[in-house]
């Protein structure tokens, strides 16, 4: 069953990074789904960060930035999924 881990709350759509505004806790390694209006995709974190600080992983409350391999809009909903 997939959790809910955040939602995108800022999308830099030329650098493809998203702003995430936890709910849950994230870590690098997890694997998410990206949910906006219909559309999703899943991925792998490979890297996140808090003011320009590389980190390991975030808990509920924190704002982190991470890279997606797809557009992505704010307003979207990021679940990390279960294995």
């Amino acid at each position: 069953m997939d959790q809910e881990a955040g939602k995108i709350i800022h999308y830099f759509d030329k650098a493809m990074v998203a702003v995430v505004k936890l709910t849950g806790d994230m870590a690098a390694g997890d694997t998410i789904k990206v949910v906006h209006q219909g559309n999703e995709f899943s991925q792998k974190v490979e890297s996140m960060e808090v003011d320009h600080e590389k980190v390991q992983s975030g808990k509920a409350g924190e704002e982190v930035a991470v890279k997606l391999e797809q557009e992505s809009h704010e307003g979207a909903m990021v679940y990390k999924v279960s294995e």
